[in-house]
């Protein structure tokens, strides 16, 4: 897994760049907020398993055809499945949290899952408002935490919503 530094020093070494103002800037940034990363992948760490529930519960509320006949989290096969996902999203954006780079995720997470999804007819929009749910759950840790500075919690949640790219419930 790469991280902010590394790739910020590899795009800069692979144009035969010196490190400008805005790579600086960019490396204060992330080092400036490398405490309050690792205390909200603790947090989230601690907490996936209730993040995961509530979050999902949460969904269910607002989307309940989903658990109805047809929908697509009819069956415990299904529903374990989309619990299943929505703690890989959060796992994962923890790992994006802590690197201060979305690669992670392109890498491991979004690469073919939204041909995969439409393939086996999973609908999209609910999977884009779970992860949304579970962003505004963190940054409500992070907060009640005492954690400052939590602009940067935004970056993989909105990554992944942004890739998925669909929001028509």
């Amino acid at each position: 897994m790469r991280d902010l530094v590394t790739n910020l020093i590899r795009n800069y070494d692979s144009s035969g760049r010196y490190l400008d103002r805005d790579a600086i800037d960019s490396l204060k940034s992330y080092f400036e907020t490398g405490t309050a990363r690792v205390a909200v992948a603790t947090l989230i760490n601690g907490n996936a398993a209730s993040i995961v529930k509530q979050a999902s519960a949460q969904l269910y509320e607002e989307v309940p055809e989903l658990l109805r006949p047809g929908g697509n989290s009819y069956t415990t096969r299904r529903y374990a499945a989309c619990l299943r996902d929505l703690d890989y999203y959060l796992r994962y954006a923890s790992y994006a949290l802590v690197a201060g780079d979305t690669n992670v995720l392109d890498e491991r997470v979004l690469q073919g899952l939204r041909e995969t999804y439409n393939s086996l007819g999973v609908p999209i929009a609910p999977t884009v408002r779970g992860i949304e749910i579970m962003k505004d759950m963190v940054k409500a840790m992070a907060t009640e935490a005492g954690i400052g500075n939590i602009g940067f919690v935004d970056q993989p949640f909105d990554h992944m919503n942004r890739e998925f790219s669909e929001t028509d419930l």
